[in-house]
């Protein structure tokens, strides 16, 4: 039996879909000129920039979306499934900073600080995927998404949740990333990356994410909706109701993604939040935001569709036991609640910067999470009598071939981040800051790049280096070599 938690009874989540379906038509949703054909061939009114979406339109786009996909590694092997109840988490994205270390205060993150992410992220088996982590402050702004992108592809064999902070880029992005899986064929028939696509609270597909639905969808490279509203502010104030919005803007952006290549592999996703009347603040570590990112994924299901959510991240300042207990426990929710992708670990002040260390204490409760929803299984035919007949009241269960035989599938064993060792023995024990750094540093020890195809390299590189002059960046020599905290080459 495999544990689940959920907030929506059926009745509630009919009444949020038939709420959602009635918005999208009436008020309807705010659209770019760039789909007003696509929308309109379909039987869909637009006017003055505002498409109304029929129910049965909409419920057909639905229909449409496959119930379940695959991302695959470097190897060409399936590593994410997007479907029912499997889980897989990543690491948070976009981050314009870093944590430092060494001065426990946020700045600029560099590209040398994302290959260590990465690097990381590479070495610990609890993230099935990389991300797009922080922004390279330290380039042109406008080769920044590639540039990103470039990095991952270059230093890690995992699968990739990415994005497009612009229309230009996508193209070189999705080209990139054929160019690594051999070609745009393998790249349809075994996508490497998904591509995040975040509508405007509340109900406005922009230009830039109306063109991002339709070009992936195209393209054959998964998209996955992000949808953003914030109780309160850009959403109604009441849980329910955001859940509605929410719905509302997953459904809409489906219809576009879908008319645009029906079949084409999307997730009904999102990184919901109330909006903090006291402060003025989106707090990703508050008990609502994790229960919106629940009831979301909840009403995705009940329509059969792989799901996303933004959890395992904290709104403090500092590595501390407030960020800890938040993003430990929206793990835990996340995990119990079957969310196919769950990004946001290694996140903290309100999702505005990153820290490897807090990654891999993340990478912890994760395991935690991953242990929890494995369940308790009955490994032996007698549970314990026939165990109890051979120790009787003396209780050595040590010697017991079933206890050598089976205590590694029943316990799982954390990293020296988690403090188990005996009591008394160091006249100082390390705080979990400390511990998280060393970890950090024995990872990135033991890294090892694993080559792409010799081909595959000297045509990525050429194109980024092609790319580039265009923005007036002259070589890309420093990509070819391990990269640490301090190397300031790229």
């Amino acid at each position: 039996m495999r544990p689940r938690f959920r907030l929506l009874d059926e009745s509630l989540i009919k009444q949020i879909l038939a709420e959602a379906f009635h918005v999208v038509a009436d008020p309807g949703v705010r659209v770019a000129p760039s789909v007003f054909d696509l929308l309109r061939g379909a039987g869909i009114d637009v006017h003055e920039g505002v498409a109304h979406i029929p129910e049965n339109v909409a419920r057909a786009a639905l229909a449409s979306v496959p119930r379940g996909f695959s991302l695959y590694d470097r190897t060409g092997q399936p590593a994410v499934r997007y479907e029912g109840n499997r889980i897989h988490f990543d690491p948070g994205s976009s981050c314009l900073n870093i944590l430092d270390p060494k001065t426990q205060q946020p700045r600029p993150a560099q590209a040398a600080d994302l290959v260590r992410l990465v690097q990381v992220t590479e070495m610990l088996p609890q993230f099935a995927a990389q991300s797009t982590g922080t922004v390279c402050n330290d380039v042109p702004q406008e080769i920044g998404d590639w540039y990103r992108l470039l990095l991952v592809l270059w230093y890690s064999e995992k699968p990739i949740v990415t994005g497009a902070f612009s229309a230009a880029s996508l193209h070189i992005l999705i080209e990139m990333l054929a160019i690594e899986s051999g070609g745009t064929d393998k790249l349809r028939s075994r996508p490497r990356a998904i591509f995040d696509v975040c509508p405007s609270p509340p109900l406005n597909w922009s230009e830039f994410a109306s063109q991002n639905l339709v070009d992936l969808a195209r393209a054959g490279v998964p998209a996955e909706i992000v949808s953003m509203p914030l109780a309160g502010a850009t959403a109604p104030v009441t849980l329910a109701g955001s859940v509605v919005q929410h719905a509302a803007e997953c459904i809409s952006g489906i219809t576009i993604h879908q008319l645009a290549q029906p079949g084409a592999p999307i997730v009904w996703g999102g990184a919901p939040a109330i909006f903090d009347m006291r402060t003025g603040r989106a707090p990703m570590g508050a008990i609502e935001t994790a229960m919106l990112d629940v009831a979301c994924a909840e009403v995705g299901k009940s329509l059969g569709l792989p799901t996303h959510a933004y959890m395992v991240a904290g709104d403090g300042r500092l590595i501390d036991a407030q960020v800890e207990m938040e993003s430990g426990m929206s793990a835990l929710l996340g995990a119990l609640a079957g969310i196919n992708m769950i990004s946001g670990a290694g996140m903290l002040d309100f999702l505005a910067c990153h820290s490897i260390e807090k990654l891999v204490i993340d990478a912890e409760a994760i395991a935690s999470a991953q242990r929890l929803i494995e369940g308790i299984e009955p490994r032996t035919k007698s549970l314990a009598v026939e165990m109890f007949e051979r120790t009787g009241l003396q209780g050595n269960f040590l010697t017991l071939k079933e206890t050598r035989a089976l205590f590694r599938q029943e316990q799982h064993f954390p990293s020296p981040v988690v403090d188990r060792g005996p009591s008394g023995m160091e006249d100082r024990v390390p705080g979990i800051l400390e511990r998280a750094e060393r970890r950090v540093e024995e990872l990135l020890a033991s890294f090892e790049r694993k080559s792409l195809l010799p081909e595959c390299e000297a045509e990525l590189i050429a194109y980024a280096a092609s790319e580039g002059r265009k923005a007036g960046l002259e070589g890309l020599p420093e990509i070819l070599r391990p990269l640490y905290a301090g190397d300031s080459g790229l």
